[in-house]
Parts: C-alpha cells; sequence; structure tokens
C-alpha cells in the first residue's frame, strides 16, 4: 500500500498498474481505448505540465485508463495549446490522479515481479475504508481471460471524415477523389488511426467489433481493417476471429494493430500469451525482420503473440520483433493480403517512423 496526495476525480477504481515511459502525450494515454482496466504509472516525472485541450482526446465516451500515478504535483499548464489543467480534466473524465508516489520504485516492483492488480483511491478528507480497498483490489480478476472490447467498442456504423492533425489547422478534411474504401472493426480504436488512413488515401468506414461477415462484406471493402483495443486478444477472438477467417478465406486484404494484430494471428493458427510486464512507451526499437531496419515505434499491449521456437504456423511469417526482448511485433500471412504490427504505426503519441505501413496497406488496394 502506498499514500499520495490524491488530485481528478474523487472516488476508488480498480485494475491492472502498468508503466508507461513516454515523456509525452498523456492525454492521448489516458483517452487510448486499449487502456481500459488499467492504472497508468508514468516514468517520465513531470506529468500535467502542458495541459490539456479537445484535439488530443483519442477516444470520446468510451472507457479508457481508470486512473494514473505520477512522482510531482502536477503544475499550472504552460503551453500555447492548453485549454484546461490535468487535474480539472482528469475530474470531468472521471479519472483519478495520484501524486507524490516513487514510481521509479514501482516501476522496477512492476518489472520484478509482474503488473499487479490495484485499487487507487481519493477523498479529500482523507477517509479510507482500507480493508474494503484491499478486498476489491484482490477480487479483480484480472485482464487474462477478459474480453473488453465491447465495452469500448462504437454501437453502430460510422462514416469517417477527419484527416490528420496539422499545426495552426487542426484535424483537416480529405483531399476528394476516387480512393478505396477500408472498412474498420473497432475493438477500441484510437481516433488518430482512422485519420492515417484517411491520410494515406483511404475512405473509411467504422463499425462494431461484433459486426458479422455477412454485414461487413455487404459495404464491399476493398480491404478490411482491425483496431487495437483492451483486454485479452483469446476472448474477444471468440466472435472475431471466425470474422477475420472468413475474410482471409476470401482473400480480403486484412491490416491489424495491437489486439487486432493478435486476432489476425490467431485465424491464422497461432497463440496469443500473457506478458509479465506488457510494453508501453514511445520509445520501443524494433526491428524489420527483412531488411534489418530498426523503427523506433509506440507501443501499448500486455499480450503478445507466441513466437517461441516452432509456436508460429507455417503460413505465418514474422516480419517484426522486439529488440528489447525478441517477442513478436509484427507477422504476414503467406498466400494473401494481410498482415499486421504489435505496435502503433499512428503515433499518437510517439514517433512517425512507422507510418508507411498505412501507405502500404492502402496502396496494396489498387
Amino acid at each position: 500500500m502506498a499514500w499520495g496526495r490524491g488530485f481528478g476525480a474523487v472516488g476508488n477504481a480498480v485494475g491492472e498498474v502498468c508503466f508507461n515511459t513516454a515523456m509525452t502525450g498523456y492525454q492521448e494515454v489516458m483517452t487510448d481505448p486499449s487502456y481500459a482496466g488499467q492504472i497508468v504509472t508514468f516514468t517520465f516525472p513531470h506529468i500535467g505540465n502542458v495541459g490539456t485541450n479537445a484535439e488530443d482526446m483519442e477516444s470520446h465516451g468510451v472507457p479508457g485508463a481508470v486512473g494514473c500515478i505520477v512522482r510531482e504535483d502536477v503544475t499550472e499548464p504552460a503551453n500555447f495549446r492548453a485549454e484546461g489543467t490535468f487535474q480539472r480534466w482528469l475530474e470531468v473524465q472521471g479519472k483519478i490522479g495520484l501524486a507524490g508516489i516513487d514510481t521509479r520504485a514501482l516501476t522496477r516492483r512492476i518489472r520484478l515481479s509482474g503488473a499487479p492488480n490495484a485499487v487507487i483511491a481519493h477523498d479529500p478528507k482523507g477517509q479510507f475504508d482500507i480493508p474494503a480497498l484491499l478486498e476489491r483490489a484482490r477480487s479483480f480478476p484480472g485482464l487474462k481471460g477478459l474480453d473488453l472490447a465491447r465495452k469500448v467498442s462504437r454501437e453502430g456504423r460510422e462514416e469517417w471524415e477527419g484527416s490528420i492533425w496539422h499545426l495552426g489547422e487542426g484535424y483537416t478534411l480529405p483531399e476528394p477523389g476516387n480512393r478505396p474504401h477500408v472498412v474498420a472493426m473497432d475493438f477500441g480504436a484510437k481516433d488518430n488511426i482512422f485519420r492515417s488512413l484517411v491520410e494515406a488515401g483511404a475512405d473509411v468506414t467504422i463499425v462494431p467489433a461484433e459486426t458479422s461477415l455477412e454485414t461487413i462484406l455487404d459495404l464491399k471493402p476493398a480491404g478490411v481493417f482491425l483496431s487495437n483495443g483492451p483486454g485479452d486478444p483469446a476472448a474477444t477472438g471468440e466472435y472475431a476471429v471466425p470474422v477475420i477467417r472468413g475474410l482471409l478465406e476470401r482473400d480480403v486484404p486484412v491490416f491489424g494493430i495491437c489486439l487486432g494484430h493478435q486476432m489476425l494471428a490467431l485465424a491464422a493458427g497461432a497463440k496469443t500469451i500473457k506478458m509479465h510486464q506488457g510494453h508501453r512507451g514511445a520509445n520501443h526499437p524494433v526491428k524489420r525482420l527483412e531488411d534489418g531496419v530498426v523503427e523506433i515505434t509506440s507501443m501499448n499491449h500486455g499480450f503478445a503473440v507466441d513466437n517461441t521456437p516452432g509456436a508460429l504456423p507455417e503460413n505465418v511469417i514474422e516480419t517484426h520483433v522486439s529488440l528489447f526482448d525478441g517477442s513478436n511485433c509484427g507477422i504476414a500471412i503467406a498466400g494473401k493480403k494481410a498482415f499486421g504490427v504489435q505496435y502503433h504505426p499512428e503515433a499518437s503519441p510517439g514517433p512517425q517512423d512507422s507510418f508507411y505501413l498505412f501507405e502500404k496497406f492502402v496502396q496494396s488496394l489498387g
């Protein structure tokens, strides 16, 4: 048990404690649906000092991280784009912050012992029912076997319009023209993924996670995108994998990111595993095996495709690996226009080394 100084929303929330090594982009992290059911420990000590603004939201009206843990107290914003304080923004979003924690010690504990389940609590009067909070933490089942995509997916179909953000212009509209139609399955997607698909030249229709194969095919997609999202890919795959297999059988081009990448692998006969601590941050080196190029990537995942010797089926070609631990970071399906990556090429927050993947996918749709 650790004591700190609460800020943001009042109350308590339960989740898995993870850590993120990014120096920037805390608002994007907190609104990334992939963090549903998690409490984010930021390893960078100064979080919140650039404030918040409406443009940096990665989702609206769906759960993201339930809370965050930081080292230093949040100061007043010092950024020309700030529209409000991080403290007030967390309060409005219903998310709890805890400052004054030795985040380096907590990160080391997670690295050694794995991501623990915990409760984060904030009461300005300092009145806590410790036994009840401990029981709530102990009763949390964890993320393994948990399907969270249903909770964070869109409920209906949506035609996406905006393209990526430009300084002084905001989110611009795409150039008109004959653009291939991509149907995106939303398992808890970041909005910047859809903006990147549009920027790469596609028209995008977003459908809920549990959309049937027949409904997707009726939309006549040139290709199908599988989004990121939270929870255990094997659990979400119970309803999504048969749809993805149907797409592969019909030779529909498929591109998956993070959870979508993992479910593409499951559809091709591979397996996924729960990681000890996961990968979360904007500075993860990934090696592209075809030419040895190293991409600096943004990551957020606690599960991975099993790439231990003999684990991958013959039709699953490993294309990328992590230079931190050798874990799988990319696959292609032999004989199909289908590939996926474990990391986030939309770079929000993070580097832009991997945007070419969106262009590769859209250009393959011809």
